[in-house]
């Protein structure tokens, strides 16, 4: 059977080929995440079409009689960090892995990361699908982070530890605030300078600079998560003495995925840390959220394995590992060189 790489335009594509992507990432979801249910049509074309105008992503589709078999992505950061990067993603399902389609789809996602001049490539994969590593290793990249999604089902939480967490906080040095959606205009300076702690995570030997956002694009990725339906909820803590921010956590939460909160960032400067401030913010965001959404039945984060701290402090709340993801990166060139041997 003939296949054709195409490529796919989430501005441009029509009802049917939107359709075709729906049907082909739920193929691949029902593998990586086969306790979940299938992705609506709706969330898919919002979430490929909502995308901040700083990270651009360019796709392609692989059809074989007005199916699609296989896709390909490449991300460049349109931001003054990480120019030399390009990350990228290729899916194949089962039945079409070891036939050279990843490889075919290599070509256009290179021709790209050539042109943009971006020396390193990385991408992720994902323990549920060993084919991931192994082409990873044909093509020679090396582990850049380890990292994993852990999983709280809220029958096993530790209500007693939030309690606990909360009546121990150092509330006469610091003050809990909230920011639920938009963050507020008079202090988003402020929330740039915040947010520039998780350049304080753990990178392992990702060749990555630290992130910055600016006031403009933290706006874009607002109006993103609005286009979505994907609401934010902000826990912040505040020195009193001073009214510096000493850290924050977020989560999110979609009507498309009712039953399941997504827990995003949790960082404390090094300055503030020591005083429970991560423990606090975590257990009072736990609280604020299960009171807000009576119908969330588990919550999902993602942590590097070399983060001890932030995985004591979940697995102390009831996470547990749920499946594990390898950073790879490898040089462009040689990738290039790959593609060069494999015709």
């Amino acid at each position: 059977m003939t296949q054709t790489i195409k490529v796919f335009d989430p501005h441009k594509a029509g009802a049917s080929e939107f359709e075709a992507w729906n049907k082909f990432s739920n193929q691949m979801k029902r593998e990586m995440w086969p306790e979940d249910p299938p992705t609506e049509l709706e969330e898919e074309m919002r979430d490929l079409r909502s995308i901040p105008p700083f990270w651009e992503v360019r796709f392609w589709a692989v059809w074989c009689d007005n199916k699609i078999v296989a896709i390909g992505e490449v991300e460049l950061s349109r931001t003054g960090d990480n120019q030399h990067l390009a990350w990228f993603e290729i899916q194949v399902p089962p039945e079409m892995r070891r036939q050279g389609v990843a490889k075919r789809l290599l070509k256009p996602i290179t021709e790209v990361a050539q042109k943009e001049r971006r020396r390193l490539m990385m991408t992720w994969t994902d323990s549920a699908i060993p084919a991931g590593e192994a082409f990873m290793k044909r093509l020679g990249a090396r582990v850049g982070m380890v990292s994993g999604t852990n999983q709280l089902n809220l029958a096993d939480l530790r209500k007693d530890l939030v309690r606990d967490w909360q009546a121990r906080a150092p509330k006469t040095e610091f003050e809990l605030g909230l920011w639920s959606g938009p963050y507020p205009e008079q202090e988003i300076e402020a929330i740039v300078k915040l947010r520039e702690v998780m350049n304080t995570a753990p990178r392992d030997s990702l060749e990555m600079e630290d992130f910055h956002r600016t006031p403009e694009q933290l706006r874009q990725v607002e109006a993103s998560l609005a286009e979505r339906k994907t609401e934010r909820c902000t826990l912040y803590v505040r020195e009193k003495k001073t009214g510096k921010l000493a850290g924050y956590t977020e989560v999110f939460w979609s009507p498309f995925e009712p039953e399941t909160l997504y827990q995003g960032d949790t960082g404390v400067f090094p300055e503030y840390r020591g005083h429970g401030l991560g423990k606090w913010l975590k257990a009072a965001m736990l609280e604020e959220a299960l009171h807000d959404r009576p119908q969330v039945k588990r919550i999902r984060t993602g942590n590097a394995n070399s983060n001890a701290p932030m995985l004591k402090i979940n697995y102390e709340l009831g996470f547990k590992p749920y499946k594990s993801w390898t950073a790879w990166q490898i040089e462009l060139e040689k990738v290039l060189e790959y593609l060069k041997t494999a015709q």
